[in-house]
């Protein structure tokens, strides 16, 4: 593995979200003194925090899964995840609503999930759930290690066994015909294979090694942590500053001064120079190459996720047919991912993630009241409409979602709102999101492994990156692995021995069931 030559003694990590802070963590784990500059008041990044009238909002992702990627980062200073943060295993996992009125409570136990497939959809889509299942752990098992837990110098650094062994399962056919081998009922492979989405590819043209994704949240289990996900870096800010990190708030970088190919200090916009040995740039990707003067040449134009946009409300009631977290799919399919990928059109037909944070934090909101977080996919800037026809177009899609959501099931959702926030493409542009979209570069084969940005820079030989726009890519278990493999590039580790994954099945930590509303 090639690593940051010469002295690397102080680091300075920029950003403050999630994979910086795994980054520091495990630097400082390893002797490291490290400064974390971050342009906010506080951490997070994408994981942010907003007060809204007494309403605490998560700005970011919402699903925590694989929580020991975590605490591996805690447990690079001699600390705990677990000590830190209260953390609630979800079951259901995930409520899914379909169009044809039906419902199916998603469970990451082996024998809860097959006996309500059994309910759901009869004995042979049970039969083929349990297969399914099996073929999910080992599909995990053939990557992680290899595949997403490693840091890749060249595209011949697939040419190991695993990759015949990933081949033999099926991992290079299509995720939505793999999973139609397992289950015929239309409904279920959706539940199987939305998680597509995220990684931008729809189903029918993504690599079935993507449903490993589908395995961390429907097998290894989801989780929430009290206080919300904003928890999660407050708790890894914590952490490294207790481990001996200065944390720099509101404080955004403006150059990096650069001699003899090395980066030598990082100035801040207020002025202050802060000398370093090695920095990791853990901000957004055209941000890090912008400060760095370097963008590196690929054959062809990088392809961004589509983007979203989210309905913060704050409400004076909740329904009784809302889980934690809940899946509300319309009848179209096929036709939405064209729309979200190809033609650029708002959906026609919405599915939605809505997401009752109250349903097991009450203090979220104030007493009596709830918090619902609604995510409605949209065409990113480069394929739809562009930011600046959001300020428009932002308010209008608003009031279109909120009818489809009383037209669902949710009656009143409309005269419930006290509070809200709508984030749109156009907010995201502002955060210096590329393409108007929140999950960074999609998941294409020409983008996936080897073949995504690498995390060291051509020419600046101890400038090291992180986040989702490298390896391993979109999402928070990939993202916390990012600033592992990251500090890996500077302290030449080779990763920590793998860890039985904690499932939320299995854990010792609280479980919780839904709240009845």
């Amino acid at each position: 593995m090639k690593g940051v030559p010469g002295p690397t003694g102080h680091v300075v990590v920029v950003g403050a979200g999630l994979s910086g802070l795994a980054c520091a963590l495990h630097l400082l784990g390893a002797g490291r003194r490290v400064t974390v500059v971050e342009r906010d008041a506080g951490p997070g990044g994408r994981a942010g925090r907003m007060r809204l009238g007494g309403f605490e909002i998560d700005t970011g992702p919402t699903v925590l899964t694989m929580p020991h990627l975590a605490d591996e980062a805690f447990a690079a200073v001699g600390d705990s995840l677990y000590r830190r943060v209260e953390l609630t295993a979800l079951h259901p996992a995930y409520r899914a609503c379909f169009a044809d009125g039906s419902s199916l409570d998603v469970h990451t136990g082996g024998e809860a999930m097959e006996a309500e497939v059994r309910r759901f959809a009869g004995p042979v889509e049970a039969t083929g759930y349990r297969e399914l299942r099996r073929w999910l752990e080992r599909l995990y098992r053939a990557q992680m290690s290899r595949f997403i837990d490693t840091n890749f110098d060249s595209p011949f650094a697939l040419l190991h066994p695993d990759l015949a062994r990933l081949a033999a399962l099926g991992g290079f056919g299509r995720l939505d015909a793999r999973i139609g081998r397992f289950l015929s009922d239309e409904r279920l492979r959706r539940v199987f294979s939305f998680q597509s989405l995220y990684a931008g590819v729809a189903p029918a043209k993504a690599l079935a090694a993507y449903a490993v994704i589908a395995y961390m949240d429907t097998v290894a289990g989801v989780w929430f942590p009290k206080g919300g996900m904003h928890a999660l870096p407050r708790a890894m800010a914590d952490a490294a500053a207790d481990a001996g990190a200065d944390l720099r708030w509101a404080a955004e970088v403006s150059t990096l001064e650069r001699s003899a190919g090395r980066v030598r200090a990082v100035r801040l916009a207020s002025g202050e120079r802060i000398a370093c040995d090695a920095v990791v740039l853990s901000c957004e990707l055209p941000t890090a190459y912008e400060l760095l003067g370097h963008r590196p040449r690929r054959p062809v134009r990088p392809r961004h996720a589509p983007s979203a946009v989210v309905l913060h409300a704050g409400t004076d009631r909740t329904w009784p047919r809302l889980a934690h977290h809940t899946l509300s799919f319309g009848a179209a399919w096929e036709r939405t991912f064209e729309e979200l990928t190809r033609t650029g059109a708002l959906m026609s037909d919405p599915s939605l993630l809505i997401t009752r944070p109250t349903a097991h934090d009450p203090s979220l909101a104030p007493p009596g009241r709830h918090l619902h977080y609604v995510l409605a996919p949209c065409p990113n800037t480069t394929t739809g409409p562009p930011a600046t026809a959001w300020a428009e177009l932002g308010p209008r899609y608003r009031d279109t979602l909120v009818r489809e959501l009383e037209r669902r099931g949710l009656d009143g959702f409309a005269d419930s709102v006290e509070e809200e926030l709508l984030v749109t493409p156009l907010d995201w542009t502002a955060r210096g999101h590329a393409a108007g979209s929140p999950f960074s570069l999609s998941h294409t084969f020409a983008q996936t492994g080897p073949f995504r940005p690498r995390n060291l820079v051509r020419g600046v030989e101890n400038a090291v990156l992180a986040g989702c726009g490298t390896t391993p890519g979109v999402g928070v278990p990939t993202v916390l692995i990012s600033g592992k493999l990251a500090a890996a590039r500077i302290t030449g580790a080779t990763g920590l021995r793998p860890r039985r994954v904690r499932t939320a099945a299995s854990s010792p930590v609280r479980a919780g069931a839904d709240d009845p509303a």
